[in-house]
């Protein structure tokens, strides 16, 4: 494997077999890495990611179990040399009653959660409140814009991608080796950002599992639409968060899942 790499891909030297036979060739693939997330000096959890957007990642991460609320929450924000750490420090410090386990969870890139904060989903507001409304046109304008704009999985077929939308426009795009990442780059971006969530649009590439809504209804977004299928337990929470799910969308197809009243024919 050689050295050099560039937004979060590496070159590897593979051998191809084809109509000729075997063939030496320099591919790109997805980088993996790990990263330590650090509040208050605690280490709360390893991850497993792809490099990128570390910060967003951190702080989206710690919004999406509840230990950061907004921008306003933050102190400061230190990333160690070698990219594989980052220190956040709120204003006022997390109470030991607020602490994780002693042994800091890791995370593989398939993004399963090994301990969580509190069930906060008693707490959280009811989505179907919110009248926004979306397009069939857009939906697919949107899907075509978002998947052109995935350019790492196009390069290395290695991503999940999701993206923030705002009416007909996607604001950004973030890809990684975890589907759950993406989310939590998302919301790390909204937050460092200032950006309000309550009238935007998720996009995104893979499987809606029921922990992808829980992430989607803490970001309190009222639609989210996916290339690929939901799980029934994220059907069953979309209907019960508000939000409206829209899958398997392919060419002028889709289908939807939940609060249908929010497409525009």
């Amino acid at each position: 494997m050689q050295d050099r790499s560039f937004a979060g891909v590496e070159q590897c030297d593979i051998f191809i077999y084809g109509d000729k036979g075997l063939s030496e060739e320099s591919v790109p693939i997805i980088r993996e890495v790990s990263l330590g997330i650090f509040l208050d000096g605690i280490e709360m959890v390893s991850i497993a990611c792809n490099g990128n957007y570390l910060r967003e990642l951190a702080v989206g991460f710690l919004r999406s179990e509840g230990f950061i609320g907004s921008a306003s929450d933050i102190k400061g924000i230190d990333m160690s040399d070698d990219g594989r750490f980052v220190h956040i420090f709120t204003k006022d410090a997390i109470p030991q009653n607020k602490k994780p386990p002693c042994e800091p969870d890791i995370i593989a890139s398939s993004g399963y959660r090994g301990w969580k904060r509190e069930n906060q989903a008693q707490r959280r507001e009811d989505l179907s409140a919110r009248k926004i409304f979306i397009s069939v046109k857009n939906v697919f304008s949107l899907m075509k814009r978002f998947v052109d704009l995935s350019c790492l999985h196009q390069m290395t077929g290695g991503t999940h991608s999701a993206a923030l939308a705002h009416g007909d426009r996607i604001l950004t795009v973030r890809e990684d080796i975890g589907r759950h990442n993406t989310i939590d780059m998302l919301g790390g971006y909204a937050v460092l950002k200032g950006i309000d969530c309550s009238d935007k649009i998720i996009l995104r590439t893979g499987r809606v599992s029921a922990e992808i809504v829980h992430k989607v209804w803490n970001l309190e977004i009222p639609v989210m639409i996916s290339l690929s299928v939901p799980t029934s337990m994220a059907v069953q929470l979309c209907r019960e968060a508000g939000i409206t799910l829209i899958g398997s969308v392919r060419g002028e197809k889709m289908k939807v899942y939940s609060h249908e009243w929010r497409i525009e024919h």
